[in-house]
């Protein structure tokens, strides 16, 4: 046992000496003993391949090997290579004179890989064996010494020098032993005649047959021979050629004749007929593959043959006559076995780095790949490509393996799964070839920002709409996997018109519903904007964002409110007309306002008279009371009214006024509203005069706005000309101006009341719009509108909008 753990450690330090010697070709090779303990150093990768110990582990270095076991392993802490598994040579690599293990050393990060071969060497574990317990001889009494007679062989599984050397014979007066080297079989004996046999003195000669390998302790196995003597046969069977050479396709038909022997004998009778058989040597019985006639001495092929399982065959092959004595000779017949290119190049995929992140750089290692064919000569050549239009190629690492590696960009959004056809031809004639397909999995790298389906989201809630409602959902999209592709949603904290968004809505992280805070009221907010962010999971997290414009929708929540005069607390509302009054009499003229807008802030005067009274009528726009007759001796002298306004939304609200009319004697008898104040016509005071110029200031800038308003909409394009009628321009008894197109009309109203002067204009129907306040010289204001685009109207529920102005006392008329 000490002797063999010797032996093992100068095979150790001989493999280290090969490597040092060997360290500046393109793979490294050791040698090891087979049979060693596991964990045997085999030799230092780290230190052969100048790698740095401290990367061993982060670079994930490894042994990958095409065998079916794994018989060496690398200790990443100081880079040796060491035996995992048992070794036995005679199992690994059979009938074969050297045997190797070839492995590959990988790494990652980046990926390198080198090629490592590891000599298995032999040790001396097994004896030498013959197949036969016992072998018998016949031999005549007439056979002259130096007749030879060969011997069965020893078979032993070891190689090399611990294979079978020599043989040897046990002590005896007759015979002795020729020992050859050389042939199939290595070393063969024969036995040798050195004294004539006499069959009445010793009938029967019992000899040991002794086999001795070279091994160190040298082992050895025995076989027993018994000679029988026979009586004469003078004459043995003698062939024309000591060796006969064929060659034969390994493509011939079973039946194929080889060649025909001949021996002859110089006997006569049965002493000269001659039988034909194969010696059988060793484990190999020729009788299996080739038929022998024992006749005629003719060799047929019976089983086809294969030039990479045995490239030739020695045959033996004995003639012995029929005498009563029978001698035989024998000679050697050597088949050789021509190759044909009948195998196709195999692929195998020694290792399959899988899945490739989509963001590989070029020249990322994919696959290992070995091709091998089992020809030989030119047949056995092998090309290697990748087949098709893909993102990798073959790059050729050591004779016939190969590196796939990334050749391109790759994005696993447009192909996620690659199918790579591999291609290896020989070149024979003609050429064969194979394919091996290798599915290539990319995985997903968060290269992709998340999508909005558009820029602008444009969301409508009515206003009044309850704290808690969910208003919209916010939608995006991310081709990434996985938590590439997990999107959170947050509102961006800003403050647009004064409007804080983040204290006014709240939106779920999860599943982008956009929830109210708060309720809207139409009255003072029309629209804000704010932006919705959302934001992947990935690393590093990627995001985009979308303007969402929110515009709130008017409801019906507001109820007509009356101006003064009659809206004055504790003020008497009543009015008195002559009793001469003309129908179309002004009465008075009520004023209200509506704080919604549309048809919610459209409004409409009735009015409510006592039955049978069908004095007095009102506009329905306007507000004005007016009589509808003369005065009759029949009328009442007071009649109560009651004027209801209600505007026109769902469903409708109203307020109402009362105000008596009075009917008096004359026209002198009316009093204004305004009786309570005194006024000296005497003496013009400084409040007059300010009065009288803030009049003319105010009414000079209501002329000039007006007829900057006929000349704007007088000087249109030609082509507006071409398609409109001129304007007109005409006013009413009651003191108003219309000025109307074809298609537009704006009624300009005067209330008879010299103190307190209104102005509306109103136009046709417009599209929904955002209203937007100018201001007229102090505290008058004008009503602009200006037309959204379609994609941004509001569902209103009215496309009648209204543009007024009040000067001073802000009466208010109002025209659908």
């Amino acid at each position: 046992m000490r002797a063999r753990r010797v032996e093992d450690y100068i095979w150790i330090i001989f493999a280290v000496l090969l490597c040092v010697c060997d360290g500046s070709a393109s793979q490294i090779s050791y040698s090891i003993s087979e049979e060693v303990n596991k964990g045997t150093v085999v030799g230092n990768i780290a230190k052969d391949l100048n790698l740095n110990i401290q990367e061993l582990d982060s670079r994930d270095l490894r042994v990958v090997s095409s065998d079916s076991k794994n018989y060496f392993d690398v200790d990443r802490r100081s880079g040796s290579l060491f035996v995992s598994e048992r070794i036995d040579r005679e199992a690994l690599c059979p009938n074969t004179a050297e045997c190797s293990v070839r492995i590959q050393a990988v790494m990652s990060d980046p990926m390198d890989v080198h090629r490592i071969e590891v000599k298995i060497l032999d040790i001396n574990d097994n004896s030498p064996e013959f197949l036969e317990k016992s072998h018998s001889l016949q031999m005549s009494e007439s056979v002259p010494p130096g007749e030879r007679y060969l011997l069965p062989i020893a078979v032993d599984a070891d190689s090399g020098s611990n294979s079978v050397k020599t043989y040897k014979l046990s002590q005896n007066e007759y015979f002795s032993l020729d020992v050859q080297s050389g042939g199939e079989h290595g070393v063969s004996a024969e036995l040798v005649l050195q004294k004539a046999l006499d069959r009445e003195k010793q009938p029967v000669i019992d000899l040991i047959f002794t086999s001795a390998d070279g091994g160190k302790p040298v082992r050895t196995g025995t076989l027993n021979i018994r000679v029988n003597v026979m009586d004469v046969n003078d004459n043995a069977p003698i062939f024309s050629k000591s060796l006969y050479k064929v060659r034969v396709n390994e493509r011939a038909q079973p039946g194929s004749i080889l060649i025909k022997l001949n021996a002859t004998d110089l006997d006569d009778g049965m002493n000269s007929n001659i039988m034909y058989s194969f010696i059988i040597r060793g484990k190999n019985d020729p009788s299996n593959i080739f038929d022998l006639n024992a006749e005629t001495g003719e060799i047929k092929l019976k089983d086809s043959l294969d030039h990479e399982e045995t490239p030739a065959y020695e045959l033996r092959v004995q003639a012995m006559d029929q005498g009563q004595n029978p001698r035989s000779t024998h000679t050697k017949l050597l088949v050789e076995v021509l190759d044909e290119n009948d195998n196709n190049p195999e692929i195998t995929v020694t290792s399959l780095m899988t899945p490739v992140k989509e963001d590989a750089e070029l020249g990322t290692i994919v696959a290992l790949v070995t091709v091998s064919d089992r020809d030989g000569g030119s047949n056995g050549v092998t090309s290697c490509k990748v087949v098709g239009s893909v993102p990798f190629k073959l790059k050729s690492n050591y004779k016939n393996d190969y590196s796939l590696v990334v050749d391109g960009p790759l994005d696993r959004e447009k192909t996620s799964v690659y199918d790579v056809t591999i291609e290896a031809t020989d070149e024979g004639s003609p050429p064969l070839s194979s394919n091996r397909i290798i599915t290539v999995h990319v995985s997903d790298v968060n290269d992709n920002a998340p999508r909005f389906m558009e820029p602008v989201i444009n969301v409508y809630v009515k206003e009044n709409t309850p704290q808690g409602s969910k208003i919209c959902q916010i939608n995006a999209s991310d081709p990434d996997l996985d938590l590439n592709s997990k999107l959170t949603y947050s509102l961006i904290d800003s403050h647009p018109r004064n409007v804080p968004v983040l204290s006014a809505l709240t939106i779920n992280s999860d599943t982008g519903d956009i929830v109210s805070l708060q309720s809207f009221d139409f009255e003072k907010l029309k629209t804000f904007q704010f932006r919705v962010q959302a934001t992947d999971s990935g690393v590093p997290p990627l995001s985009s964002n979308v303007t969402v414009n929110v515009f709130i929708l008017d409801e019906n929540d507001n109820s007509p409110t009356i101006l003064a005069p009659y809206s004055e607390l504790g003020s008497v509302n009543s009015e008195n007309i002559p009793y001469s009054a003309e129908a179309g009499y002004f009465v008075a003229k009520i004023r209200a306002v509506d704080a919604d807008s549309g048809y919610n802030a459209l409004l409409s005067y009735h009015l409510s008279e006592p039955k049978g009274n069908n004095l007095f009528r009102i506009g329905t726009s306007s507000g004005e009371i007016r009589t509808k007759r003369r005065m009759s001796d029949n009328d009442l002298k007071t009649h109560p009214l009651v004027v209801l306004v209600s505007d026109n939304g769902e469903p409708s609200l109203s307020a109402t006024v009362s105000i008596d009319v009075v009917v008096v004697e004359s026209s002198a008898d009316i009093q204004t509203q305004f009786r309570h104040v005194t006024m000296k016509e005497e003496n013009f005071s400084d409040l007059n005069l300010y009065l009288l110029i803030a009049i003319v200031a105010v009414s000079s800038i209501f002329l000039l706005s007006l007829v900057t308003l006929i000349a704007v909409r007088c000087h249109r394009t030609d082509s507006d000309f071409s398609r409109y009628s001129p304007p007109m321009i005409t006013t009413h008894p009651d003191g108003s101006w219309s000025y109307s197109k074809s298609t537009q009309q704006y009624d300009v109203c005067f209330s008879s009341d010299t103190l307190k002067s209104d102005v509306v204009v109103f136009p046709a129907p417009f599209p929904p719009v955002d209203a937007e306040l100018i201001s007229i010289n102090g505290g008058d204001t004008f009503t602009r509108t200006q037309t959204l685009p379609n994609k941004e109207k509001p569902k209103a529920p009215s496309n009648d909008w209204r543009y007024s102005a009040s000067l001073r006392a802000g009466g208010v008329m109002q025209r659908p």
